[in-house]
């Protein structure tokens, strides 16, 4: 059941005749499965890939055990109930939501990660239909960690490879041998080098159904494979398990579920029965009644007809028993799933570029009673083209709900980029709705500009200025950091302008103090300033021409901010 990684579980026996036969029939007596880009539609998994040739990697086939129970013949969505409209609870084609879940995110992400491969959930449904039974039948908490660990034999050599222990126990709880880790069945070894997080909550746990289906699909696309093409389906199924009856067992589950299956809840899918080493593995297998024997029919013709026999009775109908956790006990409330997920924060967050947002995105958790749900992991991410980062400088991060069901992302530090972007927040282990807020980042302002020195700003005709032009830029008492910034000499305006009139632009004056450009011209604008750290912003030296007389130069900023500062130029004394 373990995807290798090196080293591989080995069974011992073969698979029997019996099964073989199964497996033909139930290939021949089925719709037609998917088709393949390089595939015609009537060729089979069994006439398409040889046998695998053993290799030192990869043993021969007949790896590990795992469950051979074949697709019910009937449809893969069964109707509803005439009378309430819901779906059965517990059958062989239904798919408990939270495994469902697991595989369609997984799914999802492999199809951004890795595009090429075409990875389909229905894959990852016949992978964890055949090494788990979907993790038990859906036996898994809120995040999807299973209940009671499933775990494959001991690797001691009895029957199977001998894998002296690799992770010291952490994962298999044996420190002497490994042995196969949860829904997907990872050996530790592999988990080590494939591992993944799926459910955004920084731990990379082979015993969560989010994690390990993840791991599985990036474990299938390996070395480039595009599992749309029957080739590199049929290697990456065998990737998993060299057995040419596994190929043919997970084919046949997923065509099975792509032509439809359905949710059923957690808890209550039904565990297969048959394994390929005619065990259970320490697991307890769905009950499977046998079929009576068919006795052949007779040559002999009977003088006397048989006595008609009596109709058994009737047993009584018994109620159906409610789905228990492991342990037994019926009375066990069921897990509470989550039905409300909502935006508990501002619905908008803006900020200056570079600088701290004024709110934190908050959501919130309820379940059906309208109850507050903790410990349930929200991750937060964002979405966009912008530099903005949570602190840490990550994009993404998971946090639980508190005991009032709320969680609030890390504070939002804005980056340089300004724009709007969304900050996204879903629930890994439900498919409700995901809340996202939309989030600014504005150019940095100033709403005020002052000198920041007191020092006289004089010359003398076609002289240097002693001082240079110093002055600080706030925002709404803050320091206004990285503003932008220009710079000009004006005209003065003429002494009867109208008051009331519509205030002009100012004119650049072509004449009096002046800066210097890289080549030593005289230029009397300055463009594309920008203020420091402190809000500092500090001009170049100025020059005086042959002119006399007062001048003015006039700075303003980003926002609105205006400073304007009286030059003086005359004859020494």
């Amino acid at each position: 059941m373990a995807p290798h990684m090196g080293r591989r579980l080995r069974k011992g026996a073969g698979t029997t005749a019996v099964a073989a036969l199964a497996v033909a029939a139930l290939s021949a007596s089925q719709a037609p499965g998917i088709v393949h880009a390089s595939t015609p539609t009537d060729q089979t998994a069994s006439d398409a890939t040889p046998t695998p040739t053993p290799t030192p990697e990869a043993p021969a086939s007949g790896n590990s055990p795992y469950y051979t129970d074949l697709p019910p013949l009937v449809s893969p969505t069964p109707p509803p109930n005439a009378s309430t409209g819901t779906l059965p609870t517990g059958d062989q084609q239904g798919i408990p939501a939270t495994v469902l879940d697991a595989y369609k995110k997984a799914a999802a992400t492999l199809a951004t990660d890795r595009p090429n491969c075409h990875l389909p959930w229905e894959l990852l449904g016949g992978i964890g239909k055949v090494e788990s039974g979907h993790a038990n039948g859906g036996r898994v908490s809120v995040n999807g960690t299973t209940l009671t660990p499933i775990l494959g034999p001991v690797l001691n050599g009895a029957g199977f490879a001998n894998i002296t222990d690799t992770d010291g126990g952490v994962y298999d709880g044996d420190k002497v041998h490994d042995r196969a880790v949860g829904p997907m069945q990872f050996i530790p070894s592999t988990w080590a080098s494939s591992g993944k997080d799926g459910n955004g909550d920084g731990v990379k746990d082979p015993n969560n159904v989010y994690d390990a289906a993840l791991a599985a699909g990036f474990y299938l696309c390996g070395n480039g494979r595009d599992v749309a093409v029957k080739a590199d389906l049929d290697k990456a199924i065998l990737s998993y398990n060299q057995s040419q009856e596994y190929l043919t067992t997970v084919t046949n589950w997923f065509d099975f579920y792509r032509r439809g299956t359905h949710e059923v809840p957690d808890g209550t899918g039904t565990l297969p029965g048959h394994r390929s080493d005619r065990t259970t593995g320490g697991r307890t297998p769905a009950r499977q009644t046998p079929l009576p024997p068919v006795s052949p029919p007779s040559t002999k013709p009977d003088p006397t007809p048989p006595a008609p026999k009596p109709k058994p009775p009737v047993p009584p109908v018994k109620p159906p028993v409610p789905p228990t956790k492991p342990g037994g006990d019926p009375s066990t409330p069921p897990v509470p799933r989550a039905t409300t997920f909502e935006n508990t924060g501002a619905d908008e967050l803006t900020a200056f570029a570079g600088g701290p947002f004024g709110g934190r995105p908050t959501a919130r958790v309820k379940d059906a009673s309208g109850k507050a749900m903790a410990k349930v992991p929200v991750k937060f991410e964002i979405v966009g083209d912008t530099d903005t980062r949570f602190a840490g400088g990550a994009t993404s991060v998971t946090v639980p709900t508190a005991a009032d069901g709320t969680a609030a992302a890390p504070a939002l530090k804005a980056g340089e980029k300004t724009g709007t972007f969304t900050v996204r927040a879903t629930l890994a282990t439900s498919t409700l709705a995901a809340v996202e807020w939309k989030a600014t980042v504005v150019a940095r302002q100033a709403d005020r500009l002052v000198r920041a020195d007191a020092k006289a700003l004089t010359a003398t005709p076609s002289g240097e200025f002693a001082n240079q032009v110093s002055v600080k830029a706030t925002y709404k008492t803050g320091v206004a950091s990285g503003v932008a910034a220009s710079a000009a000499m004006i005209v003065s305006p003429a002494a009867d302008a109208d008051p009331k009139a519509a205030p002009q632009v100012p004119k650049v004056n072509d004449k009096g103090p002046y800066f210097k450009d890289a080549k030593g011209n005289p230029v009397r604008e300055l463009k594309d300033l920008k203020t420091d750290a402190n809000g500092l912003l500090v001009l170049p030296k100025m020059y005086a021409d042959a002119q006399t007389g007062t001048f003015l130069l006039r700075l303003t900023t980003e926002g609105g901010a205006t400073l304007t500062l009286e030059l003086k130029v005359a004859a020494a004394s």
